[in-house]
């Protein structure tokens, strides 16, 4: 519709040219529109040569780019230049003659003092005359008097010691004086030397500026030269300008004539051509009211074609999503007929331990149709794995454990039920099997479900929920709810010819409430081996499992179940170089490796369908070979760490998850036995609550029960399928 619309939009669109065309084709008509966009030019000519004109007229024409400014401006900064200098060279000249200003001043004052100095000195010397002449006198008057001599003469050398030293201390200052004056004499010779090269500065100075006096005025006069030759060059340009502006303007005038002759001949022509453009404009003023609701019209097909296929889209989207569901429960149906291992994976969060830069980028994306497709960039490849079930960084322990639940509770119908993490070092696997305290996972969460489960069914059945905590460390089985945690236990087949494994003296404790569960965690984690790597701050370095034993008794019809729940935290892979574990760390690693070598020989074992399966080759394999020998509901959550500097690492759990994914292991059984009523009674009163302290036992060899018979003492095991 759109196209055919789009079509009639251009049928319209040469309709309208053709009508165009035909009203004004003759030749005649087209010879008269060329003179008037002849005459249009010719009139836009002469308003822009008469506009050019007036401005001539009222302004001189400024030169631009020409050598005469060019030159101008060079001398211009040159005579800049030069007073610049002329400017610094006054400066200099007034620093000299302020300078000789005031050595002149200091000259004079020692002149002074000099002219004071020999004042006094002249002074003294006829102080000392008259004293000399008035001692000469009363020596003569005392030889006058002979009866006096001897006094007079000892009077006389009295006064002849201090005159003497009076003429001591008189010259010693004369000498002094002299040497000051010597002094002074040298330096006013210094300060007349000194004049003598200032004066010599000046006249350097005074015939500097004398020069580039001489040199500005000739500059100056340079410069008027030049500015005569532009003002000359620029009276010849206007003349010239005139003179061609006037035979334009000539030219035009005989142009404008003969359109003048051409527009009278045109006239009728006109009239005629103007009372056909008034005709197409009204057609034309009517076509955007057509345009317009041809454009409307289309727009509303085009806006209810959309919505159908919109609608159409939607159904579609949702019939997709509705199929993907039903694929989803048909595989997982059919996964539980085979008895294939479920995988889920699960995407750990970026944190700051991974430090930044290009190594601590994100190398792991999703599809966001399927939530079971997972992407890994690897070397600049993209790799893609399908697992049953993908979890994101933003999934919550809730989200995680929503999936398994149903899984779980199975536990309580009498199946046997195995969930173990499996990943690298610093992957996320304690924290989703154990969580924190403020967000717990999987291993809690668990057993908060079981009990709920059973207070659900208490008013038809009776259940015992029994704890065992143990780890693998260094290939030695260790019970971290016992006594003495370090002593090795050992993994034995059941006497009773069943072929199921148990584990002599491992201590279980049976549990009634959440409180019950928080103080077996607590000191279970207490006694587990967690040490520092360069790859994770607390890395476990022993395999963790939680046994849970679920059993059960119907009150109606006295049938006995037994379910268990084994919870495995692995510990984690980790190449030794990158992890720097060294000594004991290092031989632990060798230990946790080889374990999970073990583990993977099984898995391909298993895939291949080979005659001998090697559970004994580890305590690990050996401890789940129930697990993953085809009578057990087995999970396992691959974790994996999304960072580039790991991308090794997480490509190889990925394909080992692929291989498990592939292994079938058979339908699952359930185990219930049937007893008899006598036996239903007891347990009716065995399972009554009980004080909330947990009681511990450990284990013996178990036996599938006494047999019994009908009214009296007979068993009958029922298998049902899984």
């Amino acid at each position: 519709q759109v196209e055919n619309l789009k079509g009639k939009l251009l049928d319209q669109a040469q309709e309208v040219n053709r009508l165009h065309s035909e009203l004004g084709g003759t030749d005649l008509e087209k010879h008269r529109d060329l003179l008037i966009a002849e005459n249009e030019h010719l009139k836009q000519d002469m308003k822009s040569c008469e506009a050019e004109l007036q401005k001539l007229k009222k302004q001189h024409v400024k030169c631009i780019d020409c050598e005469h400014i060019q030159e101008n401006a060079r001398l211009q900064e040159r005579l800049a230049q030069l007073q610049l200098e002329v400017e610094e060279a006054k400066g200099r000249l007034s620093e000299l003659d302020l300078e000789v200003q005031q050595k002149t001043n200091r000259l004079a004052e020692v002149e002074l003092r000099l002219k004071d100095s020999l004042a006094e000195k002249a002074e003294e010397e006829e102080r000392l005359s008259r004293r000399l002449r008035d001692s000469q006198e009363t020596i003569a008057s005392l030889k006058a008097q002979p009866q006096q001599i001897k006094y007079i003469i000892k009077t006389v050398e009295v006064e002849s010691s201090k005159t003497k030293q009076a003429l001591c201390e008189t010259q010693s200052r004369n000498q002094y004086l002299q040497e000051q004056v010597g002094m002074q004499r040298q330096v006013l010779k210094e300060m007349e030397q000194q004049l003598q090269k200032s004066e010599k500065t000046a006249a350097q100075l005074r015939a500097q500026i004398m020069m580039y006096e001489s040199e500005l005025e000739q500059t100056h006069g340079q410069m008027l030269e030049e500015m005569q030759n532009m003002e000359d060059d620029k009276n010849r340009a206007i003349e010239e300008a005139f003179a061609r502006a006037q035979v334009e303007m000539k030219a035009v005038h005989e142009n404008l004539a003969g359109v003048r002759t051409n527009l009278l001949t045109l006239q009728p022509a006109l009239r005629t051509l103007t009372n056909d453009y008034n005709s197409l404009k009204r057609q034309v003023r009517d076509f955007p009211l057509l345009l317009q609701e041809a454009l409307r019209n289309a727009k509303a097909e085009i806006g209810q074609a959309i919505e159908e296929v919109n609608s159409t889209n939607r159904e579609l989207l949702r019939k997709y999503r509705r199929e993907l569901q039903l694929r989803k429960k048909c595989h997982n149906e059919l996964v539980r007929l085979k008895g294939n291992i479920r995988v889920f994976g699960r995407v750990r969060p970026i944190t700051k331990e991974d430090g930044e830069g290009p190594e601590a980028a994100n190398s792991v994306t999703f599809d966001p149709d399927d939530d079971a497709i997972l992407h890994l960039m690897h070397k600049g490849k993209q790799v893609s794995f399908e697992l049953d079930k993908v979890f994101s960084p933003q999934a919550t322990q809730q989200d995680v454990f929503q999936e398994v639940q149903a899984l779980i509770t199975s536990c309580i119908d009498g199946y046997n039920v195995c969930i173990f993490a499996y990943g690298q070092t610093g992957a996320g696997k304690t924290y989703t099997m154990e969580g924190t305290p403020e967000n717990p996972g999987i291993n809690q969460r668990a057993l908060q479900l079981l009990f709920s489960e059973v207070q659900r069914k208490a008013s038809d059945w009776g259940y015992t929920i029994t704890v065992s905590v143990a780890e693998i460390y260094n290939e030695a089985l260790r019970d971290l709810l016992g006594k003495e945690p370090q002593e090795k236990l050992d993994i034995k087949l059941c006497p009773d010819g069943s072929g199921q494994l148990y584990v002599p003296g491992l201590t279980e404790f049976q549990v009634r409430s959440v409180e019950d569960i928080n103080k077996v965690f607590e000191f279970g984690h207490s006694n587990r081996v967690t040490e520092y790597t360069s790859l994770n701050e607390h890395s476990s370095r022993s395999h963790a499992l939680l046994i849970v034993t679920v059993r059960g008794l119907d009150y109606s019809t006295g049938l006995r179940t037994t379910g268990k729940l084994n919870l495995v935290d692995l510990a984690g892979s980790e190449r030794v170089g990158r992890s720097g574990a060294e000594g004991s760390r290092l031989r632990e690693a060798q230990y946790i490796n080889k374990s999970l070598s073990a583990l993977g020989d099984v898995i391909y074992a298993l895939r291949a369908r080979q005659g001998h399966v090697p559970f004994r080759n580890s305590k690990l394999t050996y401890l789940l070979q129930d697990s993953l020998s085809g009578d057990s509901k087995t999970l396992m959550m691959v974790q994996v760490s999304p960072v580039e500097k790991n991308t090794s690492e997480t490509l190889c759990s990925l394909k080992f998850a692929e291989r498990v994914r592939s292994v079938e292991l058979g339908p699952v059984s359930r185990r219930a036995e049937l007893g008899s009523w006598s036996s239903q009674e007891h347990l009716e009163v065995t399972n009554q609550p009980r004080a909330a302290q947990p009681s511990i036992r450990t284990h013996s060899s178990p036996s599938s029960g006494t047999p019994l018979r009908r009214a009296g003492s007979f068993r009958r095991k029922l298998q049902t399928s899984g």
